[in-house]
């Protein structure tokens, strides 16, 4: 939804009325966005579909960038279980919290080549290397990453590679 500078009112810009789905026109649980500035997008972790969307305002509808299309879940490092935080760095690259997998996801600038960062797929735990359902995060100034690693209660901090 966006909101005139009052916020009183709100229009639906992508989903809604069109209900849950994997079409382009559809989203299916969208839990986080980050706004991609340089193209005017946003960028969406669409969960119930398992995957990574970019939808450039104003569009009629959406482009995947990463995960399974067909909505079904995933265990590689190109697909998703449960995609929940999503950011970008200067350069254009994604970074997914992949929260039912335990692990972050990396993506390119186009989305074709995706690499396992942190965490281990299907592994959670509470040692310095692996993650229990991370949702969010976020990259600091130096491009160090940031996670929150929810069910092991703390935030993990990853040193740029």
């Amino acid at each position: 939804m966006s909101f005139k500078s009052i916020w009183s009112n709100g229009t639906v810009v992508l989903g809604g009325s069109n209900g849950p789905g994997p079409n382009r026109t559809e989203l299916s649980e969208p839990f986080f966005l980050h706004f991609d500035y340089i193209s005017n997008s946003l960028i969406i972790s669409n969960t119930g579909s398992n995957n990574v969307i970019r939808y450039v305002l104003g569009a009629d509808s959406y482009t995947y960038v990463a995960g399974n299309f067909n909505g079904s879940v995933g265990s590689t490092p190109t697909s998703f279980n449960y995609p929940s935080g999503v950011t970008m760095d200067p350069m254009g690259h994604i970074y997914v919290a992949d929260a039912g997998n335990n692990s972050i996801q990396f993506f390119d600038r186009d989305g074709s080549n995706g690499t396992q960062i942190a965490g281990f797929v299907g592994l959670g735990n509470d040692n310095a290397t692996r993650l229990t359902t991370p949702f969010t995060v976020k990259l600091d100034s130096q491009l160090n990453l940031y996670v929150a690693d929810t069910f092991n209660h703390r935030i993990q901090k990853f040193l740029r590679y």
